[in-house]
């Protein structure tokens, strides 16, 4: 599995405590990190970001994300107003485990700043363990394991189905927002390496 670590510049000072955890608990898979760092002088709002990660995914660049803003949900509601995104809420562990275990999605918004006390940390830290602790989509309660996974799956096929393509999306946006976007030169540079065709003929038709 290939994850990518991205997350608001607003919270650009919690990058590497995010990046150097998904690391240590996703240890058979590949992490790339997009930042936000504090070094960029170029600013990334959550908005911004969740397209980024439409294009990361819907490119098959990378097969998971793990986000974030200042309280989570932002970027988890932009994130699933991409196409083709599933992206979860964790504030605890649980919320981590069940999402990967039951809703078997491709992105995870961490809340990063609201109630960020000393125990923020460690509880960061625990929420990626459990995230990565088993295979995802083994279901849960096991009793219920079948269903719920059928379940996942139906839904699936029904945001699929009610949703337009990626590039629709991006011939639709405002071509101001698309600039900005576009300016993430190392997410823009991975996607046309890394990415399919169909994305990488897209970011050219915009740039």
């Amino acid at each position: 599995m290939r994850i990518g670590v991205i997350q608001a510049s607003s919270q650009a000072g919690k990058n590497r405590l995010i990046c150097e955890t998904v690391r240590e608990y996703a240890k058979d898979c590949e992490v790339i990190n997009f930042g936000c760092t504090a070094e960029e002088k170029k600013k990334y709002t959550y908005i911004e970001i969740s397209i980024l990660i439409g294009l990361l995914l819907n490119s098959k660049a990378v097969d998971f994300v793990v986000t974030g803003c200042s309280s989570g949900q932002g970027m988890m509601l932009a994130c699933n107003s991409m196409p083709g995104v599933i992206c979860g809420y964790a504030p605890t562990a649980r919320d981590a485990y069940l999402f990967a275990q039951i809703n078997n999605g491709n992105a995870l918004s961490l809340p990063l700043g609201e109630d960020y006390t000393w125990t923020g940390e460690e509880n960061l830290k625990e929420t990626i363990r459990a995230l990565f602790l088993e295979p995802f989509a083994q279901g849960y309660p096991k009793s219920e394991a079948d269903r719920k996974l059928k379940d996942t799956e139906l839904l699936k096929q029904i945001r699929k189905q009610s949703q337009i393509s990626m590039k629709e999306l991006m011939e639709k946006l405002d071509r101001k927002l698309i600039r900005s976007v576009l300016r993430k030169q190392d997410v823009i540079d991975y996607i046309l390496e890394k990415g399919n065709r169909e994305a990488a003929e897209l970011i050219k038709d915009l740039l």
